[in-house]
């Protein structure tokens, strides 16, 4: 079972932002492994441990600082990695970032795309599907349960009010959600060992983007809020404020 499973290097949810000259300032910012990659990886090292067999492989489209997040994935049990090294990556927009993700991808061999289902700077939920047609594969997205079994994969997917069961055969792109596992911690044995491991530097060209951002800025801050009465006599006014001021009555 030979896995690829794509990760990336975003600012933490917890990091404070801010936008120069139409991107975001790195300078000050941390920078850790998207969250919802961290399913992707957990997923592919629990089908590879259950098949006694093959391989992972973690690819990141990124700049050189981007290494760390590979360590960080090949620390948790992945066997190689390899960055794709662009200093433009990390603004890269999604069809760009798919269209060099499927091209590293077609001179290897794979049974299973992994992919979180979204990354958390720019929450596009594009590259998944997007590097899946490029490659002509099947995709599943937004997984919460996954089997693999006999040349097939059989996935759950929440959907509003139920979930819904698709099969589909190898090889096949998956996008990882909240719920489908617990990511494991690296260990020191892991930190030792990913050491060793073979991480490969591929400079790329990232060729002309797919979309032009014309202007990127913070959200306006919020409008201090007000108390309008207490008990049963600020009812009346509380209404008139949510129809006639903030338009949601």
């Amino acid at each position: 079972m030979n896995i690829i499973s794509f990760v990336k290097r975003v600012p933490a949810t917890t990091a404070n932002v801010a936008i120069v000259d139409n991107k975001l300032n790195p300078e000050g910012v941390e920078f850790v492994l998207n969250p919802y990659d961290e399913f992707a990886v957990e997923e592919s090292l629990a089908i590879k441990e259950a098949a006694g067999a093959g391989s992972v492989t973690a690819i990141s489209f990124g700049a050189g600082e981007a290494q760390k997040e590979l360590r960080t994935v090949l620390a948790m049990g992945a066997d190689a990695a390899v960055l794709l090294a662009n200093p433009a990556a990390p603004e890269a927009d999604g069809a760009t970032t798919a269209r060099v993700l499927a091209e590293n991808c077609k001179g290897r061999e794979f049974d299973l795309l992994m992919f979180g289902k979204q990354a958390v700077d720019r929450d596009q939920h594009g590259v998944g599907p997007a590097v899946a047609t490029l490659l002509g594969v099947p995709c599943i997205t937004e997984v919460v349960k996954l089997e693999v079994a006999e040349g097939k994969v059989i996935a759950e997917r929440e959907i509003e009010g139920a979930r819904e069961i698709i099969e589909a055969s190898l090889p096949c792109a998956i996008t990882c959600q909240k719920g489908l596992n617990t990511p494991r911690f690296a260990s020191l044995r892991g930190i030792m060992a990913a050491k060793k491991k073979p991480l490969e530097v591929v400079d790329v060209e990232v060729g002309e983007a797919a979309v032009e951002v014309v202007a990127m800025n913070m959200p306006p801050a919020r409008p201090a809020g007000r108390i309008v009465g207490e008990g049963a006599a600020a009812v009346p006014e509380l209404v008139s404020a949510l129809r006639n001021e903030a338009k949601v009555l």
